[in-house]
């Protein structure tokens, strides 16, 4: 999410002055993520669901699973569509109507994280071939913010498929046709985690909350699988990064990723 508050020159001021010293104005280490929070089944009739807070952001992720068409390109393969939306009561400056562009980033890094990984593996997801497959739909509503809806919106995503099964389906007189018998996981071949860093004047800073979010010269969106490949990366700002930077915020990446995973394994497991 782009700024949505209006830091004034002092706030900006004291939050790069405690940089110099190796602080932060909520007093983490510029490496560390906020407390994470990961409730699944949250939504009871939804097919997946989960419920993350990342500090004080708070995200509800509700998974759809229904028959539809394939992509004319992609027959023999099912889909995945990831969404997202801001409610009003989320923050003070965010109004009813269509998304602007930093809602459509938001929903676009998510939904290629999750893809580029290949955590679904969607070739189980067919029906019937060229005509009928799986749809699996990822809406994410952020109900509070307070900075890297990137990360939030990310896990709860893939804490919500995680959870996730699917009916299934036969395809009986042209038709997608419900089957009887016990609903079955979505396919999962991996657990992909972004971890989101800010940029203000010199430093690096690991899930910037609000304040530091509307501080950042630059931002960077790295996500990796679970063997820790980088699979995805989306940078945004009007700054940029060194190559030596851009080698930091791997390195990052692939040890909180290791970290925030392990909590979405236990938060699957305790939602079995």
């Amino acid at each position: 999410m782009t700024s949505t508050s209006v830091l004034d020159d002092l706030k900006k001021s004291q939050i790069l002055g405690l940089l110099e010293q190796g602080k932060r104005v909520d007093g983490r280490a510029l490496d560390e993520p906020r407390e994470i929070s990961i409730e699944t089944n949250a939504i009871p009739k939804a097919n997946g669901s989960a419920r993350v807070r990342l500090g004080e952001t708070e995200v509800i992720c509700g998974v759809k699973i229904q028959p539809d068409r394939p992509f004319p390109d992609m027959g023999d393969k099912g889909i995945f569509i990831c969404t997202a939306e801001l409610l009003p009561l989320s923050h003070p400056t965010v109004e009813t109507g269509p998304p602007g562009p930093d809602v459509i980033e938001l929903a676009r890094v998510v939904d290629r994280g999750i893809r580029e990984s290949h955590m679904i593996d969607v070739s189980q997801l067919v029906i019937e071939k060229n005509k009928s497959v799986v749809g699996v739909f990822a809406d994410n509503v952020v109900v509070d913010y307070d900075g890297n809806l990137f990360d939030a919106c990310s896990y709860a995503a893939a804490a919500a498929l995680l959870s996730s099964k699917t009916p299934k389906w036969n395809w009986v007189d042209d038709a997608p046709t419900l089957a009887d018998g016990e609903e079955t996981p979505v396919p999962i071949a991996t657990i992909p985690v972004s971890v989101t860093m800010g940029k203000i004047g010199n430093h690096i800073i690991v899930d910037p909350n609000g304040d530091e979010w509307a501080s950042m010269d630059s931002r960077i969106t790295i996500t990796t699988d679970s063997d820790g490949n980088i699979c995805a990366l989306q940078k945004g700002g009007s700054d940029g990064f060194s190559q030596d930077e851009i080698n930091q915020c791997g390195e990052i990446s692939v040890r909180i990723g290791t970290k925030i995973r392990e909590k979405l394994k236990q938060a699957q497991t305790a939602g079995q």
